[in-house]
């Protein structure tokens, strides 16, 4: 069976991406649908590479029962583009520099992930790092929203039984 590649993006990947990765773990998992998927996330940017998701983000979502702390940043390369199905960015800078990275054969891949919850009313995952405590509610509110969006399209288009 082949896996659906799902990568999230964001700029550094220690905050909104590395959430999202976590929320859609911990989602399939409850769903016991975590085989049909291989998930990751990076960042367009190699501003923390290596680093763990930032400590505001963690703490956030260990109070929902999501787990980061496992979780490295890493920078998107041009394997990625050609390894996933879907690359879902977080905002509008991080869509644009996936898009003119990206392989004209590939560009189709790439999404805003909130046009996953249309319903919301917003395109854009606002990044919390200088924020405050409250920054990190909104994005995990926004991302668990996106998450389950995502998740109940795929199984509309017939990709997940």
């Amino acid at each position: 069976m082949k896996k659906i590649k799902v990568l999230f993006v964001c700029m550094g990947n220690i905050c909104r991406s590395p959430t999202a990765e976590g929320v859609f773990t911990h989602l399939i998992n409850t769903q016991d649908l975590q085989h049909y998927f291989d998930i990751d996330s990076a960042g367009t940017h190699a501003y923390h590479v290596g680093e763990a998701p930032d400590h505001r983000a963690q703490k956030a979502a260990q109070e929902r029962g999501i787990a980061l702390e496992h979780l490295r940043a890493r920078k998107v390369i041009i394997g990625d583009f050609f390894d996933y199905d879907y690359l879902l960015a977080m905002d509008e800078e991080n869509y644009t520099t996936l898009i003119n990275a990206c392989p004209e054969e590939n560009k189709h891949k790439i999404k805003y992930f909130l046009e996953y919850a249309p319903h919301l009313g917003v395109r854009e995952v606002p990044d919390p790092y200088y924020g405050g405590r409250f920054g990190f509610e909104r994005v995990l509110d926004l991302v668990e929203a996106a998450a389950l969006g995502f998740l109940t399209a795929l199984k509309e288009q017939g990709i997940l039984a």
